[in-house]
């Protein structure tokens, strides 16, 4: 992988706010090219409220806000007249791939790799990548980099705070086994 690489962004990987949290501060430092669209803000942001009644949709479109605040460029339009002309095993998630084909991207970051496969992405020069093999590629390209993106990650948690240790168990309980491993063997903190 070759950065900055060109990622939309899926809302599954949007979803967990300490995915969002570190996906996003890998964008903002400009070690990804990171790119969605407002459905699927729509989306994680709903799924977020059907699953935690307690947050409020202001809450949640300020935190869309200055996601599309921090990251230049982010917001891909114009991709939905592509929708209908493409083909996925779940027809909800051809916006996804509208919105890569028209951004120019590389990768799809996204959990849900079955529902983007490489027979039909490979014609797009489209990769779907789970979130863990997209890091774990980005660190081996450049690990100092990524570990300073997951420090600064740390160092913002303030409520409670985290110890590096702890932010690392979290990131591992979202599915980041390998990246958190490569982590986890330099030595010193995050």
């Amino acid at each position: 992988m070759e950065p900055p690489v060109v990622a939309v962004y899926d809302a599954n990987v949007l979803y967990p706010a300490p995915l969002r949290d570190l996906f996003m501060e890998l964008a903002h430092s400009g070690l990804v090219r990171a790119r969605w669209t407002d459905a699927i803000h729509d989306e994680w942001m709903r799924n977020v409220l059907a699953n935690n009644p307690a947050l409020s949709r202001d809450r949640l479109a300020r935190t869309r806000d200055l996601m599309n605040e921090a990251v230049r460029d982010c917001l891909v339009t114009g991709y939905e007249g592509l929708i209908e002309h493409l083909d996925l095993p779940d027809r909800d998630d051809r916006h996804v791939l509208a919105a890569a084909i028209r951004a120019g991207a590389q990768v799809i970051v996204t959990f849900n790799l079955k529902d983007f496969p490489a027979s039909i992405l490979s014609a797009h020069a489209i990769e779907a990548q789970h979130p863990d093999e997209f890091l774990a590629a980005l660190f081996d390209a450049l690990p100092a980099a990524v570990r300073a993106a997951v420090e600064r990650q740390r160092e913002r948690l303030r409520n409670p705070p985290r110890t590096t240790e702890e932010l690392l168990a979290t990131l591992e309980g979202q599915g980041l086994i390998r990246t958190v491993a490569r982590l986890r063997s330099l030595p010193g903190p995050a």
